[in-house]
């Protein structure tokens, strides 16, 4: 059996190495790993690889930055090739980034299977172009894997056939129980002159944020507001810190004195910091399940989550863009220690375990699931 494992950017990394981790304890699974280049500096990628130990892609498409349509296409043009060439038995994609969408669609279309890994979930708001993703992907894959009970309703309600949702849980979740102890030993607090429970983390890179000037304005005015009460880091996305520049904003934030601007930093860094919280502002999806399984307060300055069970079972509170809505809730975190969240069902560290095994067995079993 041969297998494509497709990455492009920074989130899709730890998602699919629990996967090929798993993958490669079967001598009769070949496998593969492309990188599509969306995400392909040392920051937003290549350290990535070396700390979840990922090996160096087998293939690398070299797509880059660009539109939405350009990058899109330029994925497929260059994925149709190796596709072509390898004959792969199976394609997995995983999360909702263009890459994600690319590849699996290129794939159908030259009838080869696709497993989507991190399925059926919604924002319902179909301004994101995540969304689309999402939903596309998967209206084409055969196997979608889900990682909540949600998704699983949402595949559902949208016409998706019983025999093609598997509820294994959370590959995020995977990577992160596997590498906490690893990043909780690293001297990040000591490097950043930081006290573990005194500080705050902050993350922004969804366009909806950072390319509107009135909301990363709020966003910029809410975190003056809270670093007054808990000192602030913030890993900037090279997206957040051009647009600070061009629209304005970049003095204002730098002359923060209790917020401490970083370049982006690797997994294993970026956990201890999370793992040390008082609490997270964030409009990372990712972020809100790993700070669930953290014990980690969450804000998520987004309107709506297509991760609701952060917030009905975890840590999270989605409060939008309102200025003021972000430093109440910031400030009730402080008072209060904030929600108490449990483990949504199956965050367990043993995903990975469940899809390699759910594949195999139909490919064994020649139980290819075909689109009705």
């Amino acid at each position: 059996m041969k297998i494509i494992n497709v990455v492009g950017a920074r989130p899709n990394l730890m998602k699919i190495a629990p996967i090929v981790a798993e993958l490669s304890a079967y001598p009769q699974v070949q496998q593969l790993l492309v990188h599509t280049g969306q995400h392909y500096d040392d920051n937003m990628s290549a350290i990535f690889f070396r700390e979840l130990g990922l090996p160096e892609p087998d293939i690398h498409l070299g797509v880059g930055s660009a539109s939405h349509a350009r990058q899109t296409a330029a994925v497929m043009v260059a994925f149709e090739q190796v596709l072509l060439q390898q004959r792969p038995d199976l394609v997995v994609v995983v999360g909702d980034v263009n890459s994600t969408l690319a590849c699996a669609l290129t794939a159908v279309k030259l009838h080869i299977p696709v497993a989507h890994v991190e399925a059926g979930l919604r924002s319902f708001d179909r301004s994101m172009p995540e969304e689309i993703n999402r939903v596309l992907t998967d209206a084409i894959s055969d196997w979608l894997f889900t990682s909540c009970a949600d998704a699983n309703e949402n595949l559902r309600r949208e016409g998706v056939p019983e025999s093609r949702i598997f509820f294994v849980g959370n590959v995020m979740i995977d990577t992160l129980l596997r590498h906490r102890d690893r990043a909780l030993e690293r001297d990040t607090l000591r490097r950043y002159d930081l006290v573990a429970g005194y500080y705050g983390v902050v993350t922004l890179h969804r366009p909806s944020n950072v390319d509107d000037q009135d909301s990363l304005a709020g966003i910029v005015n809410a975190l003056a507001e809270i670093q007054n009460h808990l000192r602030l880091i913030f890993p900037m996305h090279p997206r957040t810190r051009h647009n600070l520049q061009e629209l304005g904003l970049a003095d204002c934030i730098s002359a923060l004195p209790n917020v401490t601007i970083t370049e982006p930093l690797g997994y294993l860094d970026f956990l201890n910091l999370m793992s040390n919280a008082r609490l997270v502002l964030t409009d990372s999806g990712g972020i809100q399940e790993e700070t669930t399984i953290l014990g980690v307060p969450c804000l998520t300055l987004r309107p709506n989550t297509e991760r609701p069970v952060t917030v009905m079972e975890g840590t999270n509170t989605v409060v939008g863009t309102d200025r003021q809505r972000i430093v109440e809730a910031s400030l009730h975190i402080l008072q209060t220690g904030g929600k108490q969240g449990r483990r949504p069902a199956l965050w367990d560290g043993h995903a990975a375990q469940r899809i390699v095994a759910t594949l195999l067995k139909a490919e064994l079993n020649d139980e290819h699931i075909a689109l009705d």
